[in-house]
């Protein structure tokens, strides 16, 4: 049986599991399946994952761990919630599981609708290794991030961001009504596993032990 030129550039190393993209686990493919359904194409398979994890996965900005179990895919899902980070190693597990190439990409970004309380507790609107996803899907690389949950997106007044599998999902720079939302100030690279300590390293660098200490979310953390 031959291989066709397609199945042959699909990356192995972005198909295999460690342990935070724990793809074999019961939980990360129960998730999954259930999320792909009956989807027979990368692309609409890659879509209904991202929404899976963008909406059952909430985000919660005071969830941030130095405590590696936490990061693990199956952690993340069977808590239901987590920072930028976890849901990018649910979605990257979720994409493997699906047998859909994926990595795991970090930026530097800078949040305009900060709270003031999450500012304080950071002493900046400059988040460090934002997590996203790096996913290939017929024969692209393209970046998604499924951070927000869209039931807090239309609360606030921010657009959710939709996954198509045909081009990048990135943080909107503007929330609906105009004002200064994200900004994608640095790039920190991509990876076929999470790189945990260098992560948690530039976390202490940038915001002290502070930001490991597990404050419960306010009504408003979707804005952190």
């Amino acid at each position: 049986m031959t291989t066709s030129p397609a199945a042959a550039e699909r990356p192995a190393a972005a198909l295999t599991a460690s342990t935070f993209l724990d793809i074999h686990h019961a939980t990360v493919q129960a998730f999954t399946q259930d999320a792909v359904g009956d989807a027979d194409t990368d692309r609409e398979k890659a879509r209904r994952l991202f929404a899976a994890v963008r909406d059952q996965i909430r985000y919660d900005p005071y969830t941030v761990s130095d405590k590696p179990d936490h990061y693990r895919a199956s952690h993340v899902i069977e808590s239901g919630r987590g920072y930028c980070v976890p849901k990018a190693v649910v979605l990257t597990a979720a994409f493997r599981a699906a047998n859909i190439p994926a990595r795991l990409g970090f930026a530097d970004v800078r949040n305009h609708l900060q709270t003031d309380a999450l500012r304080e507790l950071m002493g900046t609107d400059v988040f460090v290794y934002h997590g996203y996803s790096h996913v290939y899907i017929e024969g692209r690389w393209l970046k998604a991030t499924p951070a927000f949950n869209i039931e807090l997106c239309t609360r606030f007044g921010v657009p959710p961001i939709d996954f198509t599998g045909d081009r990048d999902a990135l943080f909107h720079a503007h929330a609906a009504d105009g004002s200064a939302h994200m900004e994608y100030v640095h790039e920190r690279g991509v990876y076929n596993d999470l790189p945990l300590e260098e992560i948690l390293a530039g976390l202490r660098h940038a915001y002290g032990p502070l930001i490991f200490s597990g404050r419960p979310a306010p009504s408003d953390a979707f804005r952190a």
